[in-house]
Order: structure tokens, then C-alpha cells, then sequence
């Protein structure tokens, strides 16, 4: 059980980044998928989260708007588009997967994480 976070990088405030949580070695459409963050000297903190068949999503109220999840089960992967970013959207990012069904916004209830990607904006 894999999961690898990619897409990360440097951005100017307002510009617009695409990350991307790819699965392997399990049934990826079988396990919601959430991605949370965390900025230095802050607890991680829940971002955004997608059902297993993508049906439904949640969204923290610092990105609603903003940010968007989605994922393609036939590919394996999960998809993070942030758009007009902010200097305060500056982390680490992780996508995660937990067992059972319904979104979960508690990084307790996620039991398998990817290693994060930087996201760096720069007003």
C-alpha cells in the first residue's frame, strides 16, 4: 500500500496548482480519499476529501471555492486543483486514504498517507 503526492512547487499568489495522489497496491476505489497540510509550526489540517466513487466531496472553508477534489478510479489516482492561491496556502501536502465509507476531516481516521508535496506561494 502505496500512496505517492506529487505537483507541488513554487507559485505566485493567484496563480493556480494541480496536485495529484497516486495509488498502488490495493483497490484504490474502494477508500475515500482526503488531502490535509501542514505549515511549519502548525498542526496538520484537513483540506478537502472525496467518497470513494467520487460522488460527494467536503471541503475545509479556507479553500471552498478555491480548491477542488476529484479522482479517477480507473487510474488510480486523486486529484487536488487549487486555484487562486494564497501565501496562507503555503504546506506541505498529503493525501490520504481511510477504511470505510464517508468523508472524514480528522487526520486520525486516515490510515494510510502519502510522504507530502511543498506547496510554496509567494505573495
Amino acid at each position: 500500500v502505496q500512496l505517492q503526492a506529487s505537483g507541488g512547487g513554487l507559485v505566485q499568489a493567484g496563480d493556480s496548482l494541480t496536485l495529484s495522489c497516486a495509488a498502488s497496491g490495493r483497490t484504490f476505489r474502494s477508500y475515500p480519499t482526503g488531502w490535509f497540510r501542514q505549515a511549519p509550526g502548525k498542526e496538520r489540517e484537513f483540506v478537502a476529501a472525496i467518497t470513494m466513487s467520487g460522488g460527494s466531496t467536503y471541503y475545509a472553508d479556507a479553500v471552498k471555492g478555491r480548491f477542488t477534489i476529484s479522482r479517477n478510479n480507473a487510474k488510480n489516482t486523486v486529484l487536488l486543483q487549487m486555484n487562486s492561491l494564497k501565501s496562507e496556502d503555503t504546506a506541505v501536502y498529503y493525501c490520504a486514504q481511510r477504511s470505510g465509507d464517508g468523508l472524514g476531516t480528522i487526520s486520525s481516521e486516515y490510515q494510510y498517507w502519502g510522504q507530502g508535496t511543498q506547496v510554496t506561494v509567494s505573495s
